[in-house]
């Protein structure tokens, strides 16, 4: 039981790195690539300064589950507090992405999937507190916001009419 939770903690992460990338290359349209890449760039890097600079202002714990109960931890983790999980931010901004530059809703919700999975797995390796993946949920979030203008430009441009003159 151990191994498997060690892998959906640890190995989950890299499946969803490995998908998310392909997907991104493969199924981005080609007419748009640049800005919708320019993008999801630009919301990764977003919600990883904001979840840095959030963790040095609040930490919710200074121990990580496993050090509170005095065993070892279940998966890979940082030297720090833990606050928000590395792993689901990364892990949810590439959902975000994928949904973003392809609209593949398989894919992202195959992508979720693994996603939640993954993060309640860091929570059983007692590595993480559900606080954690939360935060990195909403961090993620507030990163996709670069999404939203895209998204209403899109929507008016393919269902507005042109004015007439």
């Amino acid at each position: 039981m151990d191994v498997l939770i060690r892998f959906m903690a640890d190995g989950l992460v890299i499946i969803i790195l490995v998908l998310a990338v392909g997907a991104l290359l493969v199924r981005t349209p080609r007419e748009d690539r640049y800005d919708r890449f320019t993008r999801v760039f630009m919301a990764g890097v977003t919600s990883y300064i904001l979840a840095k600079f959030i963790g040095s202002l609040w930490q919710p714990e200074q121990l990580r589950p496993f050090e509170k109960l005095g065993l070892d931890p279940g998966a890979a983790y940082l030297n720090n507090p833990g606050f928000p999980s590395d792993h689901a931010l990364l892990a949810f901004y590439l959902v975000f992405a994928v949904w973003f530059a392809t609209r593949s809703r398989r894919l992202t919700i195959w992508l979720g999937g693994m996603a939640l999975v993954m993060c309640m797995a860091r929570v059983l390796a007692l590595v993480h507190t559900p606080l954690d993946i939360a935060g990195s949920l909403i961090i993620a979030l507030l990163g996709a916001l670069w999404y939203r203008t895209y998204a209403k430009e899109d929507l008016h441009t393919h269902i507005a009419k042109p004015a007439k003159k």
